[in-house]
């Protein structure tokens, strides 16, 4: 078997794993009592991701979160989000794109350009980027563009002061300290599955 075909085997095997397991992820904690918007926990499977196969890869698993969190709101699963959703459905699925995907994709970057360096170290540092820029994209689209909304839930308190205390304070605290806890757990499966893939397969 060539080289590219082995590639793009165990490539798209990995990625189909992770795909997985990120829809699983984000449709039961969808379901977690935190209001108003769910908690993330499909980052730690994106970080995996990007780790091993690059920031492209990581781009495409925040894809993949991103349909989910979509069809989330769509159907009106993630109440926050469903608002959301009804106040202007285009906003809504360009900003939900763009948070996962970059989530992802800097994740990647961030990894490869420190792995050569300390792996821990690289890990870490993906792992707390990443709820950043998730928590850092949705906070600017909903003060963009989502004003009047957020005005009304923040029920005449400073809109500033709700979105990041009330409204994302706790969820990113939660998705922070959940990345930076299994961070070890991360690493050595980061490290176990690059010493079995072959290292054409990885980016």
């Amino acid at each position: 078997m060539s080289n590219k075909w082995t590639r793009s085997i165990f490539r798209i095997a990995g990625l189909a794993f992770l795909t997985a397991i990120i829809v699983v992820l984000q449709v039961v904690t969808t379901y977690f009592p935190t209001k108003p918007f769910a908690v993330t926990l499909a980052l730690v499977p994106i970080i995996i991701g990007a780790a091993i196969y690059g920031p492209s890869a990581g781009a495409y698993l925040g894809g993949v979160f991103s349909i989910v969190v979509i069809a989330m709101c769509i159907f009106g699963v993630d109440i926050g989000g469903a608002m959301v959703w009804n106040a202007n459905p285009i906003l809504c699925v360009l900003m939900c794109m763009l948070k996962g995907v970059m989530a992802g994709w800097v994740a990647g970057l961030l990894f490869s350009a420190l792995k050569g360096t300390n792996a821990i170290l690289a890990t870490v540092v993906a792992a707390i980027a990443s709820p950043i820029v998730n928590t850092g994209i949705f906070v600017m689209g909903m003060l963009l563009f989502f004003r009047p909304l957020l005005a009304e839930w923040a029920g005449g308190s400073d809109i500033l002061t709700y979105v990041i205390v009330g409204m994302t304070g706790v969820n990113f605290l939660i998705e922070l300290l959940v990345n930076v806890v299994l961070s070890p757990i991360i690493v050595q499966i980061i490290t176990a599955i690059r010493k079995q893939l072959p290292s054409n397969v990885q980016e």
